[in-house]
């Protein structure tokens, strides 16, 4: 009964939608019949083919050059993000991977991060990917290490690592800020094949220059779907270039009408409520 006295309070209140939010929910519900369309519709998920990323063919490369060299591997999520962003999701879905590998090939890992939430979360990951492989009495959890929360304590104390443990490969995947160049130009110093991603574009320049490969963007976020081969990470990739050339086809469609609108008319005043 008090449900029912909520509903019906609710549909006698003439506020209770605003029109002018309309648009929203049309945009979210779309996006939401893209998204389990490329989930669950079986032809679109056989069909569905990731583009080769560059970067992401050089990561066995990077971990087998590690092995050879008997050198440890150094992979940090950078400064500028915490657990709940989705750069640090991504960057751990790509660590998983890394991990495994690492731990077939009895590799090192070493992962320094300025968050102990990340850390913690960092440490269950690889565990995790060590026993996948099959080799959980491999994992050292000391690897995995909170070194400051302080930016540049957090860059000073990884140029430390990097340059005592001179490891042969060096993954920057995540959320970077001013330390990113710091952190690149003491790998490139000492000699270690770099694979860089970040979604900030200041900060790509940087790797763009300083790395041998770069994720650009999104690149970061399919990279776990595309080392994995995970259905439901290819899915979410495919609803986002559907989601993008109809949000293209929108724009051209809206630059048609307005310019058609203002030679005719020689205004664009209320064109959209036309």
């Amino acid at each position: 009964m008090h449900f029912c006295y909520i509903i019906a309070t609710v549909a006698n209140d003439p506020g209770w939608f605003d029109v002018e939010r309309l648009p929203t929910l049309i945009v979210a519900v779309i996006a939401i019949a893209i998204v389990l369309y490329t989930t669950y519709h079986r032809s679109s998920r056989e069909k569905f083919k990731v583009r080769e990323i560059p970067a992401l063919k050089a990561v066995e490369e990077a971990i087998g050059r590690a092995t050879e060299m008997a050198r440890p591997l150094l992979y940090t999520p950078g400064w500028g993000g915490d657990i709940q962003r989705p750069t640090t999701i991504a960057s751990l879905n790509m660590l998983a991977h890394v991990a495994e590998k690492t731990a077939r090939y009895d590799c090192r890992l070493v992962f320094p991060t300025h968050d102990p939430v990340i850390m913690t979360v960092a440490q269950e990951v690889v565990k995790e990917a060590y026993i996948r492989a099959g080799y959980p009495d491999r994992f050292r959890q000391e690897d995995i290490s909170y070194v400051s929360s302080s930016q540049f304590a957090y860059a000073a104390g990884v140029d430390g690592m990097i340059s005592r443990l001179k490891p042969a490969s060096i993954f920057l995947l995540g959320t970077f800020e001013a330390e990113s160049l710091i952190l690149a130009e003491t790998g490139n110093s000492i000699g270690a094949i770099q694979i860089a991603g970040t979604d900030s574009t200041i900060q790509l320049s940087f790797f763009i220059v300083a790395c041998d490969y770069t994720l650009i963007g999104e690149e970061l976020f399919a990279a776990s779907g595309y080392l994995s081969g995970d259905r439901s990470i290819l899915a979410s990739v495919r609803a986002q270039d559907i989601l993008k050339v109809v949000i293209m086809l929108i724009l051209m469609v809206a630059t048609v009408w307005s310019t058609v609108t203002f030679m005719t008319n020689g205004s664009t005043d209320g064109w959209w409520t036309f």
